[in-house]
């Protein structure tokens, strides 16, 4: 039985002792993202066999992540299923890659079923990409930032600090009363999330800034590393009143992500519409694709 305790934001250098020096790029990896939305997901962790081992529950069910480490996957994962089979639950796994998936069928032959999360996938860009936006394909992503520069030719960007992080709410309260959080739980969990982010900013190792528009914060957006090549751009937010406001924000940003990462995670669609297009939009290098993996019954 593995013995499993609440994730804490004491609980960083050990998270970053496993992930940073792994190949794993799932967005839900970063520290940051673990630490936010465990609030939500209750999220747990415990270290066994040399592996980091992630589980939440989501809806009422226990849903684990893929161990992260170096050893012999198969006996933790054993321990895994026997965990959750002491509790009488099903064993899920969710976040799975195509190399963690090859792994789980190697080591347990025909045991699993594999289910493709398309609305979960990762959209991975190259850094240099969204920092430069050269070439043929990003020329209307140049035009939306030099209308931007032409139209506001005071804006100003800023790093986000502790000390702008009230102002940064406030642009959020409004964004929310424009998006309607209040009727769309997904919006509401991710204010959540968000808030405790922001007020724990340090904590977490989020690095971010700001748009200003007329002395006015437009625009707001941070991040945090996943591994040593792959930066998770969090959260972006942008007034919609304000015309390429989230277009420049993401330049600006991009221009300020350290050049040791040669990728970034600008996360999920959650299978919303606009969201994909506007994802899509920006070329990524490739779609980081994850799978839901369910212990067969005998």
């Amino acid at each position: 039985m593995i013995e499993f305790r609440n994730i804490t934001l004491d609980d960083r250098e050990l998270v970053h002792g496993f992930m940073l020096d792994s190949g794993r790029r799932n967005c839900e990896l970063s520290f940051a993202n673990l630490c936010s939305w465990g609030q939500l997901y209750g999220t747990q962790l415990a270290v066994s066999r040399g592996f980091l081992l992630l589980r939440m529950n989501v809806a009422g069910e226990m849903l684990y992540v893929m161990p992260v480490g170096e050893g012999d996957v198969k006996e933790v994962l054993q321990e895994l299923i026997a965990t959750a089979a002491s509790g009488g639950a099903r064993f899920r796994m969710v976040g799975v890659c195509a190399g963690m998936r090859a792994k789980i069928e190697e080591a347990f032959p025909s045991r699993f079923s594999f289910s493709e999360d398309r609305d979960f996938f990762d959209y991975i860009y190259l850094r240099t990409d969204l920092a430069t936006l050269s070439g043929k394909k990003y020329q209307p992503k140049r035009n939306h930032v030099n209308r931007f520069k032409r139209q506001f030719p005071g804006y100003e960007y800023q790093e986000l600090t502790p000390a702008l992080v009230p102002e940064c709410l406030l642009m959020e309260e409004e964004w929310c009363r424009s998006n309607g959080c209040d009727e769309m739980p997904g919006l509401a969990d991710e204010r959540r999330a968000l808030t405790f982010a922001l007020r724990h900013m340090d904590a977490l190792g989020l690095k971010g800034g700001v748009l200003r528009v007329d002395g006015r914060i437009v625009a707001f957006t941070y991040g945090a590393p996943v591994n040593r090549d792959t930066w998770d751009v969090c959260v972006e937010k942008a007034d919609t009143s304000v015309d390429g406001a989230y277009a420049m924000i993401n330049y600006e940003y991009a221009n300020r992500i350290d050049g040791s990462y040669m990728y970034v995670n600008r996360e999920e669609d959650l299978g919303l519409e606009g969201l994909r297009k506007a994802k899509l939009s920006y070329q990524p290098a490739f779609l980081l694709e994850k799978y839901v993996a369910e212990l067969c019954h005998d």
